[in-house]
């Protein structure tokens, strides 16, 4: 990410990260520019709160905190599309934000069980589709593709074309599967 980051120098590019099980907490309270940032370790379990989560989210779009100059965020969901609060008022508040419209929205999910028709919702665009991990190794390589492949995307200047992009005007590359086959103990 930090070389993405490097080779836009017009484009700054900070971190966040809310995690959401029995509630929701900014796992990383403030705004971190990328080349500051460090990821603190975090441990899954309990109920997904994604509609709580996705409301703290909304939150942040609103202008402010957000610039109303600048390049649209990326929002990536990591979950198994399975939540136990109420999803669609958390979609609703970033659709209702400039910068909810306009963010450029990824969503992972984890399991051979987790529900994409949640995480379609949330990305709300035709032409992108849910990832899908089953292991960990295809986990980081979709949080390596997101984080790399779709910041390039949102930070270099804006294309003409745009049948085969998102709702903010950018190409999202598909990532490559994942070809190695895991371990039985890593199948989640």
């Amino acid at each position: 990410m930090r070389n993405v980051a490097h080779s836009n120098p017009h484009a700054r590019v900070l971190m966040r990260a809310l995690k959401f099980s029995s509630g929701a907490t900014w796992h990383v309270t403030q705004p971190i520019p990328v080349e500051q940032f460090q990821w603190p370790d975090l441990e899954a379990g309990g109920v997904t709160d994604m509609g709580r989560a996705l409301l703290m989210v909304a939150e942040e779009l609103k202008i402010p905190p957000m610039d109303p100059r600048g390049l649209p965020p990326v929002l990536v969901l990591i979950s198994d599309g399975h939540p136990t609060d109420d999803v669609s008022k958390g979609i609703s508040a970033i659709m209702e934000q400039p910068w909810g419209k306009k963010a450029v929205r990824i969503a992972i999910g984890i399991g051979h069980d987790a529900d994409h028709n949640v995480l379609r919702r949330f990305i709300n665009h035709p032409e992108i589709q849910p990832l899908q991990a089953n292991n960990a190794e295809q986990l980081v390589h979709y949080i390596k593709w997101a984080s790399t492949a779709v910041l390039q995307s949102s930070s270099s200047p804006a294309v003409t074309d745009t049948s085969t992009h998102n709702g903010s005007g950018l190409h999202i590359p598909v990532p490559a599967p994942t070809n190695t086959m895991p371990i039985d103990s890593d199948v989640w």
